[in-house]
C-alpha cells in the first residue's frame, strides 16, 4: 500500500483554521459592538427601566358613587365592613409559602382551607375563579362577611397570622330602602377583565386591575361618573420583593354621585304589586289550555308623561343585587343563570319583547285617520271577518254593530281594525305591493318609535319589531332553507306554516296585515316603548326619550351636571286626532273594557285613561298587557301567559295609582298618603361631605316582600280584554 505524504492536506487543514479564526473573531466582534450598544449607547436608558422594575404600585381604590333615588334616598351606597386580608409578598417568605396560616386563617373564619388558598393566588388564562385579579403588592381581600369577634381574634393574635390582616374597609351595597329592590335596573359589580384593561388603556378613563365595573343596570351606564379614580403608591422593592422606601403617591378620587328619577317608595310598590298580580293569576283558570295560568314573568314601568323619566320599574322574577358584592358563588351564580332560572337578570321592562296586542290599536286609530277615514265614522263590528276562508273572530265573538274609531278603542273591536287593514292591503297592491304604496299601517308604527330602541339610559335595550315589507325579506332570507325543509303541504300545521312560508315567506299576506292591525302576528313591543307612547299621547304628542338618571353630583356636591329630558319627536297625529283618541281612552276606563276595574275612581279630579290587552302567542297562553296615563303619569303593566289585560294586569295598575295619589278604593283622595302626587321636580341637597338631605317618610306600607333560592332569587312583593 502507499503512503500518501502529509504535506499533501496540510494546506486545506489551514484553509480551515482560518475560516474557524476568521468566524471567531466576527462573533467576538459582534458581541463586543452588542455591549457598546447596550451599555454605552443605551447605557442610560436601561438603568432607568432597571430601576423602575424596583418600583411596584399598590392601588387605593377610590370610593364609588352613590346612586340615590329622586329624594335623596341611597338606593346603592357603600358600608364599611371588616375585611379579612393576606399580604402574598409576605406569605411567600415563609417556608411553605404561608399554607400553614392560611390553614389555621381558614379555621377561624369557618372556611375550607383550599378556598383561602384559591382566594390569595392570582388569576391569569388557565386559572379559574376565584383568583386575584389585582397587584401582588396590594392585601388581598379573603371575605368580608367575618364576624367582629373573628376579625378580633386575629388581630389579637398577630403572631400567630404573619402577613394577615383584619381592617374595616368600604364596600358596595345594595340597601333596598323599605324593601324597593331595583335589581335590574340598578345592576352590580365585578372585577374588570384582561381585555377590558388593554381595550381602555389609552383612554381617558383606563382600568387598574383592582377595579369593580358595572356589568348591567345603571352601575354600567354610568360607570365611568360613578367609578372615580383610584389611587396609586410606589413603593420601592429589592430584588426579593421586600419594600424599603415610598417613591411617591397619588391619592384617590371618588367618584360622583348620580341622582335618578326613581323613587323608591313608589319602586316598592310597583314591584310588590306587581308580584301580587303574578300570584293572583297562577290561581285563575285558562278554560283554552286547561290548567292555571302560568304568570311565569311580568315587568310594569311608571313614567312621567310630561318629561319621559322614569319613576318605577319592575322586572320579575327578580333577584338580591347584594348576591354580587365580594363576588358571586358558583351555586349563586348557577341559581341565577342555570336551567329552570327563568332569567331573572333580564331587565324585561326594556329586555322583554312581545307582541303587545291591543294597547297597540292607537297606532292603527292614527293611521285610519292619517289614511283619510274618519274617527266618527261608522265601522262594522261583526263578530268576525272572513278573507280567504279563513275567519278572523272578534275576541269572545261579540259583535257591537256599526261603531265609530272612538268606540272600536273603548270595547276593543277586532273586526273594525281587520276592515281597514285589509282595505289597505288591497289599495297597495296586495300581493305585489306598488312602488311608492301609502303603507300607512306600518309607516305610522315607525313614525310613533316602534322598529327600534328608545335609548333609555340603561344597556342592552332590544328594539322590539315591526313587521314590515323591508323586515318581511330579511326574515325570509334567512329562514328560508330551514322552511323549505320542514314544510309539507298536508302535514302537520307548524309543517302546513313552514310549507306557506317557504313559497310566500317573503311576502305580506292578508292574513299577515289584519294580523297586525291589532299588535299580534310578528308584531313585537316592550313595556317601555309602549310606556313611552301612551305619555306621549298624555302631554299631548311629544315622545321623549326615556331617561333613569337624572343629575351627576360630584362627590363634595359642588359640582350638579342635570340630565335634561330630550324630546324625539312629534307623534303623527293632529291635535284633534290625539284629543279624540284620548277621548275614547278615557272612555275604556269608565264605560269600556276596564270599568270594571276603575269603579269608583275620582274620574272629575284624576282623569284616567286606559286600554287593555289579552295579546294571543301561538304554543302559549295569553299575554295580558294594561296600558294607562293621567295627566301625569303613564302606566304599563304586562305578565307573560297571565290570561286579560283587564283580569290580572289591571288591579295592580289600579293599586299604583292609588299609592300615587293617595286615594282609597272607595275613590276619597288623602294628599297627605299620596307618595307622588305630582311629579319630582327638585333635586335633593347633597352636602360637602357626600350625603344627601334625606326626606321624611311617606306612607303606604304594603307587606313584606318575599324571597327565595337563599336570598340570591326574590320575587317583589279573566273576564275580558
Amino acid at each position: 500500500m502507499t503512503n500518501i505524504p502529509e504535506t499533501g492536506r496540510t494546506p486545506r487543514v489551514r484553509i480551515r483554521l482560518v475560516v474557524i479564526q476568521i468566524l471567531v473573531f466576527s462573533l467576538l466582534l459582534t458581541l463586543g459592538g452588542r455591549l457598546w450598544y447596550l451599555q454605552i449607547r443605551k447605557g442610560d436608558v436601561y438603568s432607568q427601566q432597571a430601576s423602575a422594575n424596583n418600583v411596584q404600585r399598590v392601588v387605593q381604590p377610590a370610593l364609588r358613587g352613590s346612586i340615590l333615588d329622586a329624594r335623596g334616598v341611597p338606593i346603592a351606597d357603600n358600608e364599611t365592613r371588616l375585611v379579612v386580608s393576606a399580604s402574598r409578598t409576605e406569605l411567600l417568605t415563609m417556608d411553605d409559602d404561608g399554607a400553614a396560616v392560611l390553614t389555621k386563617l381558614a379555621g377561624v373564619l369557618g372556611m375550607k382551607p383550599e378556598r383561602v388558598r384559591e382566594k390569595v393566588r392570582l388569576c391569569d388564562a388557565k386559572t379559574p375563579q376565584p383568583c386575584w385579579n389585582g397587584s401582588p403588592y396590594q392585601p388581598i381581600p379573603i371575605t368580608d362577611q367575618d364576624t367582629a369577634r373573628q376579625a378580633l381574634q386575629i388581630r389579637e393574635r398577630a403572631e400567630e397570622f404573619p402577613g394577615i390582616s383584619a381592617e374595616p374597609v368600604a364596600v358596595r351595597r345594595y340597601p333596598g330602602p323599605g324593601g324597593a329592590n331595583t335589581a335590574q335596573v340598578l345592576g352590580y359589580l365585578s372585577p374588570v377583565s384582561d381585555q377590558e384593561i388593554r381595550r381602555a388603556q389609552h383612554t381617558d378613563s383606563p382600568y387598574l386591575r383592582s377595579d369593580q365595573v358595572g356589568r348591567s343596570g345603571l352601575e354600567r351606564e354610568y360607570d365611568d361618573e360613578l367609578r372615580g379614580r383610584a389611587g396609586v403608591t410606589r413603593y420601592e422593592v429589592d430584588n426579593l420583593g421586600r419594600v424599603i422606601g415610598e417613591a411617591e403617591s397619588d391619592p384617590a378620587q371618588p367618584g360622583s354621585n348620580l341622582v335618578t328619577t326613581i323613587d323608591a317608595r313608589v319602586q316598592r310598590i310597583a314591584e310588590y304589586e306587581l308580584n301580587e298580580a303574578l300570584k293572583e293569576a297562577r290561581k285563575e283558570w285558562d278554560r283554552n289550555t286547561r290548567e292555571n295560568y302560568k304568570a311565569d314573568s311580568g315587568a310594569v314601568v311608571v313614567m312621567e308623561a310630561r318629561t319621559g323619566r322614569v319613576v318605577a320599574m319592575a322586572s320579575n322574577p327578580t333577584y338580591d343585587p347584594n348576591a354580587w358584592v365580594g363576588g358571586i358563588s358558583a351555586e349563586d351564580y348557577g341559581k341565577l343563570t342555570g336551567k329552570g332560572s327563568n332569567l331573572p337578570l333580564l331587565n324585561r321592562a326594556i329586555q322583554g319583547q312581545a307582541a303587545p296586542g291591543s294597547i297597540f290599536k292607537v297606532v292603527p286609530t292614527t293611521a285610519a285617520v292619517n289614511a283619510g277615514y274618519p274617527f266618527d265614522g261608522r265601522y262594522d263590528c261583526s263578530s268576525s271577518y272572513s278573507i280567504g276562508g279563513r275567519s278572523f273572530g272578534n275576541f269572545e265573538s261579540r259583535g257591537y254593530g256599526p261603531i265609530s274609531l272612538g268606540r272600536a278603542l273603548e270595547v276593543s273591536c277586532d273586526t273594525v281594525y281587520y276592515r281597514l287593514a285589509h282595505k289597505e292591503w288591497r289599495e297597495d297592491g296586495g300581493l305585489m305591493p306598488k312602488k311608492g304604496a301609502d303603507d300607512w299601517f306600518y309607516k305610522t308604527a315607525h313614525q310613533f318609535g316602534l322598529g327600534k330602541v328608545t335609548g333609555i339610559d340603561l344597556p342592552n335595550e332590544v328594539s322590539g319589531r315591526v313587521p314590515d315589507h323591508e323586515w318581511k325579506q330579511k326574515y325570509w332570507e334567512a329562514n328560508k332553507d330551514a322552511w323549505c325543509e320542514q314544510g309539507k303541504k298536508d302535514g302537520s300545521y307548524v309543517e302546513q306554516i313552514a310549507y306557506e312560508n317557504c313559497r310566500q315567506g317573503n311576502q305580506i299576506r292578508a292574513g299577515d296585515s289584519v294580523n297586525y292591525s291589532i299588535g299580534q302576528g310578528d308584531t313585537l313591543a316592550t313595556p317601555i316603548q309602549m310606556a313611552s307612547i301612551y305619555a306621549a299621547i298624555a302631554n299631548g304628542g311629544t315622545l321623549y326619550q326615556p331617561s333613569v338618571g337624572k343629575a351627576i353630583v360630584s362627590a363634595d356636591g359642588r359640582s350638579v351636571k342635570e340630565i335634561k329630558p330630550k324630546a324625539q319627536r312629534r307623534l303623527p297625529m293632529t291635535k284633534e286626532t290625539r284629543d279624540a283618541i284620548d277621548g275614547a281612552l278615557a272612555g275604556v276606563a269608565t264605560r269600556g273594557t276596564a270599568e270594571w276595574r276603575f269603579g269608583g275612581w275620582p274620574q272629575d279630579e284624576i282623569p284616567m285613561h286606559a286600554k287593555t290587552s289579552t295579546a294571543e302567542v301561538y304554543g302559549k297562553q295569553t299575554t295580558s298587557w294594561f296600558a294607562t296615563y293621567t295627566k301625569d303619569y303613564s302606566i304599563v303593566l304586562t305578565i307573560s301567559q297571565g290570561g286579560t289585560g283587564s283580569g290580572a294586569s289591571a288591579p295592580a295598575v289600579r293599586k299604583i295609582y292609588n299609592a300615587l295619589y293617595g286615594v282609597s278604593e272607595d275613590g276619597v283622595i288623602d294628599k297627605e298618603k299620596a307618595l307622588l302626587y305630582t311629579p319630582q321636580r327638585s333635586l335633593p341637597k347633597i352636602g360637602p361631605d357626600g350625603s344627601a338631605d334625606l326626606p321624611k317618610k311617606a306612607g303606604y306600607e304594603p307587606r313584606k316582600r318575599e324571597t327565595a333560592a337563599g336570598g340570591v332569587l326574590a320575587r317583589t312583593t279573566g273576564r275580558r280584554d
